[in-house]
């Protein structure tokens, strides 16, 4: 009987060398999805936030505690987990509003009728007027708002950390980013909820003070509904130093106002509001417009 021993030895030595290779293929595999998943990507945008998760927790705990405590029964740890998991190891240049559909079912956005105030390249102007008319909401009034407000986010594909180096910049890498579908969301919803009478805070020290590119042309504009909501109020506010550059009378305005009444909604435009020009003459009382 011949001697088997060689023959085992050789198969002893394939198995070997089999578990061998896989070995190797698995480390090799290992250290590029640990490098996949520890360098991020370059863009042209800002990175994230530093901090993100902690300041929007915070920043819930402060809207519902304290801003608007009659939404104390907020939870914000699910609202920060599900923020975070919107957008978290994903292509940050693929985003859609179905990312953000667990955030927005945990807060439901209500402002009262005829309380609806949009801007469009007047914000600081805008926050000061809700400041002091505490009853009227901006969106950055709203909780997804006040939390999101100022704030850059975004992460890898493949990774489970967030990317506090770059970001998609909207115009050079992607509209389709993670921060520009969340704001044009949220403000597609504060716009169908508006109901009554509406304000838009507008800067007539440009040209076209009603932009159909901004998010309030893009977005808000056509997603009032004309079964709530019956009057648009439009203030063209200049600011102050600066020629007036469009009014009621020009032909942006002239534009938001065939848009208003082609919805069949109640259009009315009013230069240099007065509350508007006084909260500008507070900061600026030496201004020859305020003597």
């Amino acid at each position: 009987m011949a001697d088997s021993r060689p023959k085992k030895a050789k198969i002893c030595l394939c198995i070997f060398l089999c578990l061998l290779v896989v070995g190797v293929i698995a480390v090799v595999v290992g250290v590029r999805m640990w490098r996949h998943s520890s360098e991020h990507m370059k863009w042209n945008g800002t990175g994230s936030t530093a901090h993100f998760q902690e300041i929007v927790l915070e920043r819930c705990y402060n809207y519902t505690q304290l801003v608007q405590p009659e939404l104390r029964d907020r939870d914000c740890q699910k609202i920060r987990e599900a923020f975070r998991n919107a957008f978290i190891s994903k292509d940050p240049c693929s985003a859609t509003e179905e990312d953000y559909h667990p955030l927005m079912k945990l807060v439901n956005p209500t402002v009262p009728c005829d309380k609806t105030v949009f801007w469009s390249k007047t914000k600081e102007l805008a926050h000061q007027y809700t400041k002091v008319q505490r009853e009227m909401f901006t969106l950055e009034d709203t909780l997804l708002g006040y939390i999101a407000d100022d704030l850059n986010w975004c992460g890898d594909a493949g990774s489970y950390e967030m990317n506090y180096q770059s970001c998609p910049h909207w115009k050079k890498d992607c509209s389709n980013n993670f921060v520009s579908v969340f704001w044009d969301l949220v403000s597609k919803r504060f716009a169908e909820n508006a109901c009554g009478v509406v304000q838009v805070v507008l800067n007539g020290s440009i040209s076209n003070a009603f932009d159909r590119k901004s998010t309030f042309g893009r977005v808000e504009v056509h997603n009032l509904n004309p079964m709530k909501v019956h009057t648009l109020q439009a203030w063209v506010i200049h600011d102050l130093g600066k020629f007036p550059s469009d009014s009621c009378s020009g032909s942006s305005i002239n534009d938001l106002k065939w848009i208003i009444m082609q919805r069949n909604i109640k259009f009315t435009c009013q230069d240099n509001y007065s509350s508007g020009k006084f909260l500008q003459c507070v900061k600026k009382p030496e201004d020859s417009s305020c003597r």
